[in-house]
């Protein structure tokens, strides 16, 4: 064996300190985003049957929850708000009163130094669960548009950091950067949620948000999973119309399409690990399956490997938590 030459790459795992020193992809108190469902009323800690950890509170909770969160070493939040009255056209998303806007000025005032990002759709506020105006049974998209408008400038208006459209509507990050703009909020960034598929992992979040579409379904906006070339399309265009950040929705079963982003566009690419994903692995680590925390820190490093430089997820303070134990 003396004269035989290969590689030892097995040299630089020697250690736990040896792992370290070389280690190529690191996740970060920095890269978490903490999404939060806002509900109108008093004294309400709702925990979503569906996420186990995961809860609807009311604004009396919210700022001691957020409180929590800073504290943790979480910079970044995004609101998701649950409105005890929704109409056709989702007034309560552009109502300066709304339960988002509510929860945006007590952040802003409380604790300050979090950055809050508002998720801007109409799904939650319409009685008919879509992301827009619908007439005939069609979702029309321009519009849609004018109402997603007048949420984001609303929702800046409240203090919120970054505005983060989520409609797939075609337009609409132009559309928002306009308003923003003509309001006087030029400086407000948008967070698209550039490539959204028509995903089964969503359906959690819809038991949280209580945003399930009444009749049909989301594929005529949102993305057929089995394309790729169509993610840079909707990318390019949201680039072009002045989007300052691109979010990929889901993230675990699209690291591929998160790569191809992240090489194609320079600005920084979101992960967004959502609901089902979530639930997945509380569902198997209850059971035993599997090593929750393991299981979690190896998934988001995937994510981070695959090009995101943010993640948004519903593990956030349980990283943080882990992060800050092993510190």
């Amino acid at each position: 064996m003396r004269d035989l030459q290969f590689a030892r790459h097995r040299r630089l795992r020697t250690s736990q300190s040896m792992r370290a020193l070389v280690r190529e992809t690191h996740l970060q108190h920095t890269d978490l985003i903490y999404p939060i469902f806002v509900v109108e009323g008093n004294g309400v800690k709702n925990e979503v049957a569906s996420m186990p950890g995961v809860y609807q509170i009311s604004l009396d909770y919210l700022t001691e929850e957020m409180k929590e969160v800073r504290h943790l070493g979480i910079q970044s939040v995004i609101i998701f708000g649950v409105p005890q009255e929704k109409d056709a056209v989702g007034s309560q998303a552009y109502c300066d009163q709304g339960i988002v806007q509510q929860a945006i000025r007590q952040v802003k005032r409380d604790v300050p130094e979090l950055t809050v990002i508002a998720d801007t759709c109409l799904c939650q506020y319409t009685d008919h669960g879509h992301c827009g105006v619908v007439k005939e049974g069609e979702i029309v998209n321009d519009e849609s548009l004018e109402l997603l408008v007048q949420t984001a400038v609303s929702q800046a208006k409240a203090g919120a950091d970054i505005i983060a459209p989520s409609n797939m509507m075609d337009g609409f990050v132009a559309a928002i950067r306009r308003g923003l703009d003509e309001a006087g909020y030029v400086h407000t960034p948008i967070m698209s949620y550039a490539v959204k598929y028509a995903s089964s992992f969503y359906g959690p979040f819809r038991d949280a948000a209580h945003s399930s579409p009444q009749f049909g379904d989301r594929r005529a906006y949102q993305m057929d999973p089995a394309n790729r070339l169509e993610a840079i399309r909707e990318a390019q265009s949201d680039v072009e119309e002045g989007a300052d950040f691109l979010i990929v929705k889901p993230a675990l079963a699209y690291l591929d399409i998160m790569r191809d982003v992240k090489n194609r566009f320079p600005l920084p690419v979101v992960a967004y690990n959502v609901s089902g994903e979530y639930s997945m692995i509380k569902a198997a680590a209850q059971n035993g399956w599997v090593n929750e925390q393991e299981i979690v820190l190896e998934k988001l490093t995937a994510m981070k490997r695959a090009g995101c430089d943010l993640i948004i997820t519903y593990f956030a303070k349980d990283v943080a938590k882990w992060l800050n134990e092993k510190q």
